[in-house]
């Protein structure tokens, strides 16, 4: 792998792609089951599931596919497969979640309105595995480039 494409595929993505994607990922207050009775019904996880795809889609990922499952209880769960290049004989698996853990105490700022401060991004679910789906999914497509 070129080192120095793989930075080139990261950093020409990271200001147009992965910094908007996370943001409007934060933007959508999908709290989890823990702390949300209507979580199954009131319609963010499947925006949560649509804002994250849009961005995975837009990304041109070679050999890319999605699948949905729900459990009984309908918690969904969002399956990405990208199918092996040549010479690739393993796999790999990468989890991260799009529910969001309960605000807290200590905001400074609305937890669903991300703000970049010296570098970092606040925002609930920036750092709890939000960028899981956007951070994988980019270095596959470095990998890939």
């Amino acid at each position: 792998m070129d080192k120095a494409k793989t930075e080139e595929t990261i950093n020409s993505h990271w200001d147009s792609w992965w910094v908007p994607g996370l943001q409007e990922f934060v933007r959508i207050p999908n709290l989890t089951t823990m702390v949300d009775p209507n979580y199954l019904t009131n319609g963010l996880v499947e925006k949560a599931m649509e804002q994250v795809d849009g961005c995975i889609q837009a990304l041109g990922v070679k050999g890319l596919s999605k699948e949905i499952f729900r459990a009984e209880n309908n918690l969904p769960m969002v399956v990405y497969v990208v199918e092996g290049s040549e010479g690739v004989e393993k796999n790999v698996v990468i989890y991260g979640h799009l529910d969001k853990q309960p605000y807290g105490e200590g905001w400074n700022t609305d937890p669903c309105d991300p703000v970049i401060k010296d570098g970092l991004m606040y925002g609930r679910g920036a750092s709890d595995d939000g960028y899981a789906p956007f951070s994988a999914m980019l270095a596959i497509k470095a990998a890939q480039d």
